[in-house]
């Protein structure tokens, strides 16, 4: 298996530090808002190098923090009168919910910023003893030409940044490329009490802490969108090498951005969307297919001719699904014959096309192709006619397949019309009784079956997506 390290700009063949086992931590939402489709792209992408990692048998634990204090969620909270806690709880809830419905596994670990503090202090005060880091007027901050092999990651040679920044009045920094590690609190944000102030971690430290405590002083791959090459990843390198005294991450996977009708996505260019409002209009399981179409190094174009597309795709495979297990019913116990074996060998070889496209740097794009061929041959040579032994080895392998992708290759169960105007009707009531939880459950659970409703001032409608 071959993975493109951004550290070596180049692909490498995967070599865990500990056999069978795999360490990996994925950068997590900063908790003040929904996700908006450019978040979900790594976090589909490295919930499918996860899921891949363990079809190859690989034991798998993954770490994905929660940054839940932050100048953004502190406003938020100020603007609403309610505590921090208050809206990092309300959006981690959310987060989840749009993670069930994109299909995403729960990580083996979601620590959260607020809940790792000591660590943070404990690895800022080694940090000091070492002179990688210095206190000033109660912030510390990082001593970056203490670590000379600063811009590793993103190839950014440290003097050439210097001489783009300018230095404020005042400034307390020993080099204006330092970064910080800690801050004094200001009036009306929460704070913790350390040596050097009561006031909160800079947020670079974070991931640091979160990564050694839950993973260890080395990881095999550490993931993001690429945006966080720097400096967020850079500056998290230089923290933990100078701290531990050893590499890191042996592999960086970073995945490309995601373009809203070939325009970069921007609330000011009134091109941007949540996961939450794309669900009013598509299955979350088509979101996921659309990701996933693409290589994840790739620069994927987000728009509606695009996502029909994939409503497309998909509904091929789970029509395909639909079709083979309306073929069981009727099939019988015979032996398989030799024009049957013939069809499972080439299955077999679609299925080694599909492992061949995975392991050269998780090609997406190429292993759907590959089912979709198994797709094909199930439509053009398997029939009631055929045993029940095939039918259910090709039903199996489209199945499994589709899996390891985290694509529902088996439809939903579809609801009457009668179901669904009475949870529309249960919904309503709901609402009039200010039980907006049952109220958001039944949205919820009608979203999950692939129906759309749209608030209107005639009432509401209803779509299937």
């Amino acid at each position: 298996m071959k993975i493109y390290n951004t550290l070596s700009k180049k692909k490498e063949e995967f070599i865990p530090l500990e056999e069978g086992k795999v360490r990996m931590y994925v950068c997590g939402p900063t908790v003040y808002n929904y996700i908006h489709i450019g978040n979900a792209r790594p976090v589909i992408v490295f919930d499918m190098v996860r899921r891949y990692f363990e079809y190859k048998g690989y034991e798998v634990n993954f770490v994905s923090n929660f940054t839940d204090v932050d100048d953004k969620i502190i406003k938020k909270a100020n603007d609403e009168g309610v505590t921090a806690t208050e809206i990092s709880e309300r959006y981690i809830e959310e987060f989840r919910k749009d993670l069930e419905g994109l299909n995403v596994k729960p990580a083996t670990t979601n620590p959260k910023a607020t809940e790792e503090i000591d660590g943070m202090i404990d690895m800022i005060t080694t940090l000091i003893d070492k002179g990688h880091a210095y206190a000033k007027n109660g912030h510390v901050y990082f001593r970056t030409r203490s670590f000379k092999e600063y811009g590793k990651l993103s190839k950014k040679n440290i003097d050439d940044l210097e001489a783009g920044t300018r230095i404020a009045i005042n400034e307390e920094k020993e080099d204006p490329m330092d970064f910080v590690l800690w801050k004094p609190k200001k009036e009306g944000e929460p704070y913790w009490t350390s040596p050097w102030s009561d006031g909160r971690p800079g947020w670079h430290i974070e991931c640091s802490v979160m990564s050694k405590r839950y993973l260890g002083e080395q990881i095999d791959i550490h993931a993001g969108g690429e945006d966080l090459v720097f400096p967020h990843h850079e500056n998290e390198i230089a923290q933990s090498e100078a701290c531990n005294d050893k590499e890191f991450a042996r592999y960086w996977m970073h995945n490309a951005f995601v373009n809203i009708d070939n325009k970069k996505m921007s609330k000011s260019e009134g091109n941007f969307f949540t996961v939450r409002e794309i669900s009013e209009k598509y299955s979350l399981e088509v979101l996921r297919f659309f990701m996933l179409s693409a290589h994840y190094r790739s620069q994927i174009n987000f728009s509606r001719d695009l996502m029909e597309a994939s409503k497309n795709g998909l509904d091929r495979i789970q029509t395909a699904t639909y079709n083979l297990n309306h073929l069981l019913e009727a099939a019988s116990d015979k032996e398989m014959a030799a024009e049957e074996i013939n069809i499972v060998n080439e299955i077999n070889e679609l299925n080694e096309k599909f492992d061949n496209a995975m392991d050269d740097d998780f090609n997406t794009a190429d292993a759907i192709t590959a089912i979709f061929e198994i797709v094909k041959v199930a439509n053009s040579k398997v029939s009631s006619d055929n045993s029940k032994e095939l039918i259910t080895k090709v039903l199996g392998r489209i199945i499994l397949l589709s899996d390891i992708l985290g694509i529902k290759a088996v439809k939903k169960e579809e609801l009457l019309d009668e179901e669904i105007d009475k949870l529309i009707q249960d919904r309503q009531d709901a609402r009039k009784n200010k039980d907006f939880a049952k109220a958001d459950e039944i949205r919820n659970l009608l979203i999950e079956k692939g129906i759309i409703l749209e608030d209107t001032r005639e009432g509401v409608r209803w779509k299937r997506a």
